[in-house]
């Protein structure tokens, strides 16, 4: 390990550029590789959750990103059976923004890139592919290979590349998989002039199925909850059958629905819910999807990932800054993550055992006790609001601003 080789942090997503912003600004190199030429790919978590928009307000850069387009939802609805119930509020959190900003991924991640591009100590490669690591002759990570064929060094190695991480593969990190019942389509729905976007709620349910409608200004950004592995049956039904069952579980998309005009805009995501069972070895570090893929539900992913990046900073930045061997420390980062990670897929697991799967199973035949509970007593909507907004073990900035910066 040599102290004069950068952190290499490995994925652009939430995850690396938070820990690559938070590393540089401690004082410590970083560089971020992006295996993509820039960050516009629909479809992905847009949720920004009042947890991680803190985050945000504490290093004094709220106020910017909240000035790209974005909707604000304080308070969650559900259509469920033909009737309207309200479930959520986070009206009353204290935060600095009391709600989840809806706002397209890229905006965030370009807000991010922009901030870190501020410090000489953080480099961010876009179109830079890391397809496997380097060892030193002690077994150690100490640099990660290139699709182009290069190797390039590193003090230490933080994976924050996904679901579907190469690195953790190549690092052999033990994989424990939970299981989902079910897979997402995604798919846009235009408004239609003059509508009112709160005319369709943000999730809708019925015997026919499950659509989550995403506002985003001129359209919906929308998911369908399919059976896990369905998607093959449904495409051979056709588009036309296709818009006919998403107008028939939530019909205020029905001006918009004729804009999909075939499977090919719509994009199947495959859920997954699983977990490093060891987040490290030496030289490298996993965190966000790479240790931990959540399911959609709650839309919490992004927020568990960013949360994995503060507390790796917290941990990590001033001894790196300081020149000191890192790997002693990773595991604590596990230590700290642990937990609200297992509660967080707990319960998306008993949502996918009490919801998801008597949904897919078309056995949904009457409200919830708990949903008219919530929707009858304002004062318990602050329950499922608090955790869907600040989720378990919420990490506050503790990494420093180097002198140099200040």
């Amino acid at each position: 390990m040599s102290a004069d080789s950068p952190v290499m942090i490995v994925g652009g997503g939430p995850a690396g550029m938070v820990a690559g912003l938070l590393l540089a600004r401690a004082g410590v190199r970083v560089t971020v590789l992006e295996k993509h030429a820039d960050f516009l790919r629909d479809f992905r978590g847009d949720t920004v959750h009042p947890s991680t928009l803190e985050l945000f307000h504490e290093i004094g850069l709220l106020d910017a990103p909240l000035k790209e387009p974005h909707a604000a939802i304080d308070t969650m609805t559900l259509g469920l059976l033909g009737g309207q119930y309200t479930i959520a509020t986070m009206k009353h959190l204290p935060v600095a923004a009391r709600f989840v900003a809806m706002m397209p991924q890229w905006d965030l991640l370009d807000f991010i890139a922009g901030q870190g591009k501020r410090y000489s100590t953080f480099d961010l490669r876009m179109s830079t592919e890391a397809t496997g690591l380097i060892y030193d002759d002690a077994g150690r990570v100490n640099g990660v290979t290139l699709a182009s064929g290069e190797a390039l060094p590193a003090r230490l190695v933080i994976a924050a590349d996904g679901r579907r991480s190469v690195l953790r593969d190549a690092a052999e990190l033990p994989l424990e998989d939970l299981g989902a019942p079910m897979d997402v389509l995604w798919f846009r729905v235009p408004v239609p002039a003059g509508m009112d976007m709160s005319e369709v709620a943000l999730g809708t349910i019925d015997k026919g199925g499950m659509v989550v409608a995403i506002p985003r200004g001129d359209y919906w950004q929308c998911a369908q909850i399919i059976e896990k592995g369905g998607f093959a049956p449904i495409e051979a039904q056709g588009i036309a059958a296709f818009r006919k069952r998403i107008v028939q579980i939530a019909p205020g998309l029905a001006a918009g629905i004729d804009a999909i005009q075939s499977f090919a805009d719509v994009k199947l995501l495959s859920v997954a819910l699983d977990r490093l069972t060891r987040w490290s070895r030496p030289g490298l570090l996993a965190i966000g999807d790479a240790a931990h893929a959540m399911s959609p539900v709650g839309g919490v992913g992004i927020n568990l990932a960013v949360q994995d990046a503060v507390a790796a900073a917290n941990i990590l930045a001033a001894p790196l800054a300081a020149g000191a061997d890192p790997d002693p420390l990773l595991a604590k980062v596990q230590e700290c993550r642990w937990k609200p990670t297992t509660r967080m897929q707990a319960l998306q697991r008993f949502a996918h055992q009490r919801v998801i799967e008597p949904l897919l199973r078309g056995e949904i035949s009457r409200v919830p006790f708990a949903v008219r509970l919530l929707d009858a007593v304002p004062l318990l909507r602050r329950i499922p609001g608090r955790v869907l907004g600040l989720g378990f073990g919420r990490q506050h900035v503790q990494s420093p601003l180097a002198k140099e910066f200040q």
